[in-house]
């Protein structure tokens, strides 16, 4: 049940943004937009409002977004989609896997700003502590101030690390303030078996960054993993790499196992997902959205468009070609779960 509510909301989460995308600027740039849609198949839910339709259908992996005029035949109506100039119809295309990777910066943020944060170094209050560690047994608790160690005071966390690291197997006191009290308490650091130091099972306290802060990292780390999918899909088209592809069942089978780990762990799946998704979406393979910009190009190029049913036939190629090769990766994902007799 855990893996089918996980992977409900993710790729709910992620078919509403791309198709956001899409319908936002659509909207923005005058064009009439028929139906938005999460979801295929039957409808289980509509609310109508002014020229659209808002519906949620019975198949929540995937969604659409229907503008007036998208079909060649529908291209004489008002606020069509066909009568746009190049530009604005390559926006719309282009804002759809946009968003996925806008949605990618917002889920790392998120992370950063809710569940992240840097060690406070320039404190010496405690964060965790090891469970069944030598502090906690001493009778040490997050939050704890020390102001001395073995004599020694200390005014930030690498000084408290530095004397306790100092004093492997011996037994020294601690003084550190609890609310407005002061303790002190004898404590006998284990020696690391690697380095030698002392150890008793603290860590400093951490504290959350700030929203630009986490921003910022959010928009480092997506395009860190933006180059990263880059050079792996490259080395896999030059077979520098083997190719390992996962289709939506192999999807939901991690998103599964990594819900069980916790809500952080989700949400970063979620991220690289829609980044996955993204990325994907903008390469120009006939069906995806990547295409459909590049004859726009093409189109801008030329000064007119290429014959829409040359376009219709690549992109009816191009889908049958990606369906197929979904089902290949849906057997391959079913062997992996070793459900056939």
């Amino acid at each position: 049940m855990l893996t089918i509510v996980a992977s409900v909301i993710i790729f709910g989460l992620l078919v509403f943004f791309h198709e956001l995308g899409h319908y936002a600027v659509a909207k923005k740039a005058g064009i009439g937009v028929i139906e938005f849609a999460i979801g295929f198949g039957p409808r289980i839910f509509t609310w109508e409002k002014g020229e659209t339709i808002y519906s949620l259908r019975i198949f929540p992996l995937g969604g659409f977004v229907r503008l007036t005029g998208e079909d060649p035949g529908e291209s004489d109506e008002e606020g069509s989609f066909q009568k746009q100039p190049v530009w604005k119809r390559f926006a719309v295309i282009a804002c759809g896997p946009l968003m996925n990777i806008l949605l990618s910066v917002l889920l790392f943020s998120l992370l950063y700003f809710a569940f992240l944060g840097v060690p406070a170094y320039d404190s010496t209050a405690i964060g965790k502590m090891l469970p069944e560690g030598v502090a906690e047994k001493a009778g040490l608790q997050s939050g704890d101030r020390i102001l001395s160690i073995a004599g020694e005071e200390v005014n930030s966390w690498p000084e408290v690390v530095a004397v306790i690291h100092a004093h492997p197997q011996e037994e020294i006191e601690i003084v550190f303030v609890r609310g407005n009290d002061t303790h002190r308490i004898k404590v006998t650091p284990v020696r690391d078996p690697q380095s030698g130091n002392g150890l008793i099972g603290i860590q400093a306290e951490t504290k959350l960054y700030s929203f630009l802060g986490a921003a910022r990292l959010g928009f480092e780390h997506t395009f860190w993993l933006l180059r990263y999918i880059a050079v792996s899909l490259v080395q896999m088209v030059t077979g520098r790499v083997a190719p390992d592809l996962v289709g939506p069942v192999g999807i939901i089978q991690i998103v599964g196992e990594v819900a069980k780990t916790g809500i952080m762990n989700l949400i970063q799946l979620a991220a690289i997902i829609s980044l996955n998704l993204g990325f994907l979406n903008l390469l120009p393979i006939p069906a995806l959205d990547g295409s459909r910009l590049l004859f726009l190009l093409i189109e801008g190029v030329r000064g007119k468009p290429i014959d829409p049913q040359k376009e219709s036939f690549v992109h009816f190629i191009g889908f049958t070609i990606l369906i197929l090769l979904m089902i290949v990766i849906a057997y391959r994902d079913l062997m992996r779960l070793d459900i056939f007799f």
